[in-house]
């Protein structure tokens, strides 16, 4: 308990957010692997997900700019790929032999993985601009 003591929010949620990439990054790796890389897109969140992580962790320790200016643009990056992610995942499964029945839904891409990524991602722009949030939010 005494080692959180003192530790602001926005530091809480960098941490949290990179060892949620941590996480992810290696399910990602797992579905792509199973999905036998068939696209080259599928090469994307496997690099770019540990990269979050240790970019989220560092700053977890370290806050120095450049650091979270390199985190913010491969985070809005990773916001632009997990949509066309969503896109490309929504896409496997109609083409499945039968659509979208209940055993292509569970045997396909998973249709969640990518909004997921793109949820973690969001948190980290909260764990970013937090400080300034919360300002601009209290009316200060």
């Amino acid at each position: 308990m005494a080692f959180w003591e003192g530790w602001p929010t926005d530091r809480i949620l960098m941490v949290f957010s990179g060892l949620a990439f941590v996480m992810i990054s290696i399910q990602v790796g797992l579905f792509h692997y199973r999905g036998n890389f068939r696209h080259w897109v599928m090469w994307g969140p496997v690099l770019s997900s540990p990269l979050l992580a240790l970019l989220a962790l560092a700053l977890g320790v370290w806050n120095v700019y450049w650091l979270r200016v390199a985190f913010a643009v491969l985070l809005a990056v990773e916001l632009v790929a997990a949509t066309i992610g969503f896109i490309l995942h929504v896409r496997g499964i109609m083409l499945r032999v039968g659509g979208w029945k209940l055993r292509n839904v569970l045997t396909g891409p998973p249709v969640m993985m990518p909004l997921m990524l793109a949820a973690i991602s969001l948190l980290g722009f909260i764990a970013i601009y937090w400080p300034g949030l919360a300002t601009a939010l209290a009316g200060e």
